[in-house]
This record gives structure tokens, sequence and C-alpha cells, in this order.
């Protein structure tokens, strides 16, 4: 019993090691920021906002989503009712590489994610931008991390 003991802590020790070291490598996304200031983290949640809208951007597609206040702006007549955004408005744009649909081939599908794009309202800190602040943050697949954009 003694011996099993004198291996079971070894083992132990070399387990929670290893989930130490692959939590510690493991990106926090929310600490990355791009030039401008404009932090991962101020779109904490963002995968559950309401879709707005769908596009196609060059070689990408995307769908645009909207935070609540950005969602009671819309619904309150924002921008043709000619009233301002408010501050707290936030949208997300995610971009994939396309690909075809296996199933279907005449279908273009979203692939492998290409990038997160973030705007926030915000009058005072981005004042010398009409009140909106933007950030661009590249993703790679094989390593699930996000990179800040340095010009976007």
């Amino acid at each position: 019993m003694k011996r099993k003991r004198m291996l079971t802590i070894p083992i132990i020790a070399g387990v929670l090691a290893f989930v130490a070291s692959w939590a510690i490598a493991a990106q926090d996304k929310y600490a990355l920021k791009v030039p401008s200031g404009l932090s991962f983290s101020e779109f904490r949640g963002y995968e559950a906002w309401q879709p707005v809208s769908i596009s196609q951007n060059g070689n990408h597609v995307a769908a645009i989503l909207a935070n609540p206040a950005m969602i009671k702006a819309y619904l309150a007549g924002i921008p043709g009712n000619g009233k301002p955004f408010p501050d707290g408005a936030r949208l997300a744009k995610i971009h994939w590489n396309p690909q075809k649909m296996e199933a279907f081939p005449a279908a273009t599908v979203p692939g492998a994610q290409h990038d997160v794009d973030f705007m926030v309202k915000d009058s005072k800190r981005f004042a010398d931008s009409g009140g909106w602040g933007y950030g661009v943050f590249d993703y790679d697949a094989a390593s699930d991390t996000f990179t800040p954009r340095r010009n976007g």
C-alpha cells in the first residue's frame, strides 16, 4: 500500500503540472487590445448577440451581430429617424473563409474563421472618429488564438 501511495503522488503532481501549463498557455483573448485602446473584453458575450445582417466582403462571408443597446436603437428607428446611436451600442462582425457545402455544392457556407471586427459607440472616448471605436482581431485556427490587427 505504501508503494502505491508513493507512485500516486508523483502521478498526481505530474497531471496537475500538465493541466496548469496548459491553462497558462491558453490564450486569454479578453486581455487583447488594438492600438486605439479598444479591447476584446469590451465585447464579452458577443457570440450570443442577435444577428442583424450577413454580408460578403471580398473573399470572406460575415455575420453582423448587435448587442441589446444596438437592437433597441434599431427598433427605435435609428438611424433612419435622424437620431444618433446611443453610447454603449456595439456591433461584432465575424468573418469566415467561404467553403462549398459538401451536401449541396451550389451553396457557399462559412468555413474557418478569419477575424472578428468590433465597433462601439462612445462619444467621449472616440470623439475624433465621430464617437465610434473600431478594432479588428485576426484569428489563427491552427493555434486557436486572436491577434490585434495593428492597422485596423
